[in-house]
């Protein structure tokens, strides 16, 4: 899609023409990170308003529900989206609105997420968003700091792993490709949603998690660890928290939801590792 017809976030420029990196904080409840300002579809316009409205968002794409990976449904989004960002999590702006070719609107931003690593980039997850929906940060310091752990982990006992039973939570909700809020997750979006909680930093992707992670034998992995999957010849491309030998919690997309179940033939098929994670 050209950028002539993707829809444009709402709203003037931002004044910070001569900007070059500067960390600024997200001002709405949520806001997708997208692969370039051409990316979004004209069904994805409830979510580039100055007051992006995701849950219309949501509901448009679901009018849509068996359109394949080229149409205007959830699946639509593969290729499109890199993650999301929420509110209050930190940014950096990088290049100058309004000078960079990608963007002849001057209306979006390009940044990197500091709370999501990639080995994209080592400053964080780059990806575009409408500058609208990020407020600057002055005299912003030079190391961002982590996000705070929720007050719930006080709250979920001792009986199971913290990270189950935060994924526990979220059982049932529909699944969304770059998502990582309680409005929809993808698989490795529920784990970086499941350690933020713990106030920890993870990468984002399934494949960079396990890349992160401790390894753990197979036959050694104990509840709050991950089981990562792979196709033969293929990157790691799902992963799911174990919640005992053979069993996990997980955002599925070929399911369509947050399952926690015993692992079926198709996906002990494709088990090829096992991490673990910092956590509390």
């Amino acid at each position: 899609m050209s950028s002539a017809s993707a829809p444009l976030p709402e709203g003037n420029p931002p004044p910070h023409s001569h900007t070059h990196t500067h960390t600024h904080t997200v001002s709405v409840p949520v806001t997708t990170l997208w692969v370039g300002p051409d990316s979004p579809r004209p069904v994805d316009a409830p979510v580039l308003r100055d007051r992006p409205d995701a849950v219309a968002w949501l509901a448009a794409l679901d009018a849509h529900a068996d359109d394949d990976e080229s149409g205007a449904g959830r699946l639509g989004l593969h290729g499109r989206v890199e993650s999301q960002l929420l509110h209050g999590e930190p940014v950096t702006v990088v290049g100058a609105h309004g000078t960079d070719p990608a963007d002849p609107s001057g209306r979006w931003a390009r940044v990197v997420a500091p709370w999501q690593r990639s080995p994209k980039d080592d400053r964080g997850y780059p990806g575009w968003v409408p500058a609208a929906h990020l407020t600057p940060v002055e005299g912003a310091p030079a190391a961002v700091t982590p996000p705070e752990a929720a007050d719930t982990l006080t709250r979920l006992g001792a009986l199971d792993h913290p990270a189950v039973l935060l994924a526990r939570q979220h059982i049932g909700l529909r699944y969304l490709w770059c998502g990582i809020s309680p409005l929809g997750f993808d698989c490795s979006g529920l784990v970086l949603h499941t350690w933020r909680q713990f106030g920890l930093v993870v990468a984002r992707d399934a494949y960079a998690q396990a890349d992160t992670a401790e390894p753990v034998a197979l036959d050694a992995v104990q509840s709050g660890d991950l089981y990562f999957f792979a196709r033969p010849g293929r990157r790691i491309h799902h992963v799911g928290i174990v919640v005992r030998p053979g069993r996990m919690v997980h955002a599925s997309e070929t399911g369509g939801v947050l399952v926690e179940e015993d692992l079926p033939p198709e996906r002990l098929a494709t088990l090829v590792a096992a991490g673990r994670l910092p956590h509390p």
